[in-house]
C-alpha cells in the first residue's frame, strides 16, 4: 500500500488490548483477525458482517471506536447473534456455556482436554500418551519423525568385543 493512499491516522500494527494481540495493519480486516489465536477464516467473515465494516479496508485505517467494536464482537459473539456452532468450546465441560476460546486461554483449554483424556484412558488419550496419530490416520509409513530407525553400528561393537 504506497503511503499517497494511506489516512493520516493509518498505523502499522494494531493492538488489541483485551484479547493481548498484535495484528498487522497492512492486512485486511478478514485476514487480519485470523492472527489472532483461535479466530478462522469464517469467524473472521462473521465478525465483519456483524460490525458492518466493509471486508477490504485495511486493519490500520479502521478507526479506535471500530476497533474496540470489534474487540467486544470477539469477546461476546452470542450477544451479537453469532451461530452458537460457529463457537470453538461448545457446551464447555466446567460451565456448561457456549464459549468462544482465544489467545493463551485457548492452548490451556487444549492441554486440559488432553490431560483429561489421557487421565480417564480414553482411546485419543492413550493414543497421546504414546504419541501416535490420533484421529485414525495410518501409521504404517507415516509419522514416524522422532523415533529411531535401525541400528547404530557403534553401540553393536561395543557390545561385541
Amino acid at each position: 500500500m504506497s503511503s499517497a493512499i494511506r489516512p493520516k491516522n493509518f498505523k502499522e500494527k494494531v493492538f488489541f488490548r483485551k484479547l493481548r494481540s498484535q495484528i498487522d495493519g497492512n492486512a485486511k480486516i478478514e485476514y487480519g483477525l485470523t492472527q489472532v489465536r483461535g479466530i478462522g477464516r469464517r469467524f473472521a467473515q462473521a465478525i465483519v458482517i456483524v460490525s458492518g465494516l466493509d471486508s477490504n479496508i485495511r486493519i490500520g485505517a479502521i478507526q479506535e471506536k471500530d476497533l474496540n467494536r470489534i474487540e467486544e464482537i470477539i469477546l461476546n459473539p452470542i450477544k451479537y447473534n453469532i451461530p452458537v456452532w460457529m463457537l470453538n468450546r461448545k457446551k464447555d465441560l466446567r460451565t456448561g456455556e457456549n464459549l468462544h476460546v482465544i489467545g493463551n486461554q485457548l492452548e490451556i483449554s487444549v492441554k486440559r482436554d488432553i490431560d483429561r483424556m489421557k487421565r480417564i484412558k480414553s482411546y485419543k488419550g492413550v493414543r497421546h500418551h504414546l504419541r501416535l496419530k490420533v484421529r485414525g490416520q495410518k501409521t504404517k509409513s507415516t509419522g514416524r519423525h522422532g523415533l529411531v530407525v535401525g541400528v547404530m553400528r557403534r553401540n553393536l561393537r561395543k557390545k561385541g568385543e
